[in-house]
């Protein structure tokens, strides 16, 4: 007689269980195409907002206007931090034109120029020192080591003013054999090896961008031991130039995807496509544009580059990240996605 009332105790106790909760959002990430410079714009799935670099000035506010539509198409309207790898102009001389259209709660850079006798260099610091040195303008000089103040992710600074991570980071540390097996380059001199270089954590997800680090500095921070460790979305250093992008690191880093903001006529040398493009855990490689440099034999298939060869088009492409290691990438030119299951 008693299991009737248990058996209806049951069906009730289902019906009125919970739904399950809602997916958790992902971590936005937008490289917008500014033409062989960068600008990389991070949205949290608490709504923050950081941008990687500014793209060029001039050709009537293009870089700004593209970056602005893409916060649009993120549902933001204020970006809430820009963080300044260095002052080369493909860098950082959109900061003027982007403030003008878009409010920008707080600056990150690594310090002073260290390129002065660069005409364009020197011009795009000024640019900024103007704008930095109003009161309503919040600047901060980040120093390795330094965790960026982001709500819902982990970024910490790996490389600023030419210092270094001297600490392996947590799970780093191990020998990399790839460093006997790489060139050793000269110490660069420009802005680029003052790079202000970040890993991020989301989940279980890792993301590095060096800006343009260049190969000397790479070696420092992967040689003898990996102080960075792997990673699963590595941005292409320095649009992969070869400059950059040394097998030293790429072995090091062994990225999952990559992702190159590259122009038409600007990075995408083959070397350093080929180093990464053979990184053995690597799934896919996506690129802004079809390097002309590159070739038919240094280019990903078609599918995998936002803007192909003729008129300007500003196509982007968004990669998407949950928490439990899931990545996405859209290309808006052909508006197909590619799911990436989590690492095992």
């Amino acid at each position: 007689m008693t299991l009737v009332p248990l058996i209806a105790l049951a069906s009730f106790a289902l019906a009125e269980s919970p739904p399950p909760p809602p997916p958790s959002k992902p971590l936005q990430v937008y490289f917008v195409d500014v033409e062989g410079g960068q600008a990389t714009l991070f949205v949290t799935p608490a709504g923050q907002t950081l941008l990687i670099d500014t793209g060029w000035p001039g050709n009537a506010g293009r870089d700004a206007v593209r970056i602005v539509a893409a916060a649009k198409k993120a549902g933001v309207s204020k970006i809430d931090f820009v963080l300044l790898t260095h002052y080369h102009v493909d860098h950082a001389g959109g900061v003027p034109q982007l403030l003008a259209r878009i409010p920008v709660g707080a600056f990150i850079d690594h310090g002073a120029n260290r390129e002065p006798g660069d005409p364009a260099t020197e011009q795009s610091w000024e640019a900024y020192q103007k704008v930095v040195s109003s009161d309503s303008v919040k600047r901060t000089i980040a120093k390795v080591g330094d965790l960026l103040p982001i709500e819902g992710l982990r970024a910490e600074v790996v490389s600023a003013d030419g210092a270094l991570l001297q600490q392996p980071l947590a799970g780093a540390g191990a020998p990399n054999p790839a460093c006997d097996k790489t060139e050793k380059r000269p110490a660069d001199q420009t802005e680029n090896a003052r790079s202000l270089g970040t890993i991020i954590t989301f989940g279980k997800v890792r993301i590095l961008d060096l800006g343009d680090l260049t190969s000397d500095k790479e070696m420092e921070l992967v040689c003898p031991i990996n102080k960075l460790g792997t990673v699963d979305v590595f941005i292409v250093s320095h649009h992969g130039s070869s400059q950059s992008n040394s097998p030293a690191l790429v072995a090091a880093i062994s990225p999952r995807v990559a992702i190159m903001d590259n122009g038409a006529n600007k990075g995408g040398s083959p070397s350093s496509w080929d180093t990464i493009r053979k990184s053995p855990k690597l799934d896919d490689f996506w690129q802004l544009h079809f390097s002309n440099e590159g070739g038919v034999a240094h280019n990903s298939a078609d599918s995998f580059i936002a803007n192909l060869p003729g008129p300007d088009a500003g196509n982007y492409l968004k990669l998407s990240i949950w928490a439990d290691g899931k990545l996405e990438v859209y290309n808006s030119r052909t508006q197909a996605t590619k799911d990436y299951q989590p690492a095992r």
